[in-house]
């Protein structure tokens, strides 16, 4: 079974393997990845974790265990600009240093093996957590709580006072949804770094796992330019093109699809 294979068994499992999925995405860009050694180091970390949590009840121990993971040097990457390791799983247990979503991830391994209640929220632009039922997010990165107020001030800083808070940007993430923006994420750091062919396996992942958005084809579509490979450019353009509303993308879009070559090249 190979890497992406192996991931997406993972998400098929009840309940889904999610930090050993992650671990899989990092084994498909390094095969000296070994996610059942990583999966050792977890338990022992667990371990560690357990043994300095407050004797509270279950649904009380979230905050305190996000603060020990920060406390043991588990912190937000603030390199810049990021690098694709900010996302590797891998490289969050050897560097204790990763975005939101990669902490997130981390955490919610740990409180599931220790019983202990916590979801994943889709925040855009900044992965929180939630105890279900809790009238208030947790912030990966150090367990701070954010209420209503601190959520649309977060969502302000990251796409203007203009956009309002709404009841999707708080919505519990699914397992495969999780891995599915850390692909983006990984995408997207692989592109900023020049590397097209890893940010093309990312790229790839993001279609499997779950519906792409039109942002999703434009940025394969850009990365098949890179790789001069316009017949699967076209294709992205043309599916970029049905899917999204927008007047002014969509007359770029087409515009760029103009500008294509017609005859037949090989897709790499």
């Amino acid at each position: 079974m190979n890497p992406r294979h192996a991931c997406l068994a993972c998400l098929e499992r009840i309940p889904p393997a999610l930090f050993e999925a992650g671990l899989w995405v990092a084994a498909e860009h390094d095969a000296k990845v070994d996610p059942a050694q990583v999966m050792r180091g977890l338990r022992e970390l667990q371990h560690e974790v357990s043994n300095d949590l407050p004797l509270l009840p279950l649904n009380e121990l979230a905050q305190p265990l996000l603060r020990k993971l920060c406390s043991m040097g588990f912190q937000e990457d603030e390199y810049h600009p990021l690098r694709p390791q900010a996302a590797l799983l891998d490289q969050l247990m050897q560097r204790r240093r990763g975005q939101p979503l990669a902490l997130a991830l981390l955490s919610l391994e740990l409180a599931r093996g220790l019983s202990i209640p916590l979801e994943g929220v889709n925040f855009p632009g900044h992965f929180l957590l939630r105890v279900p039922g809790a009238d208030h997010l947790l912030d990966p990165c150090g367990g701070r709580r954010l209420y209503p107020a601190d959520c649309r001030e977060l969502l302000g800083r990251q796409f203007g006072p203009q956009v309002p808070l709404t009841a999707e940007h708080l919505k519990t993430a699914s397992a495969r949804e999780m891995i599915q923006r850390l692909s983006r994420n990984l995408r997207q750091l692989h592109s900023t770094h020049g590397d097209d062919i890893a940010a093309l396996r990312d790229a790839e992942r993001v279609m499997e796992l779950g519906a792409p958005l039109a942002s999703d084809y434009l940025a394969r579509a850009t990365l098949y330019q890179h790789l001069d490979c316009p017949q699967a450019e076209r294709h992205d353009l043309e599916h970029a093109l049905l899917l999204t509303d927008d007047p002014i993308q969509r007359l770029r879009l087409t515009e760029r699809l103009g500008h294509l070559p017609s005859g037949k090249r090989s897709v790499h």
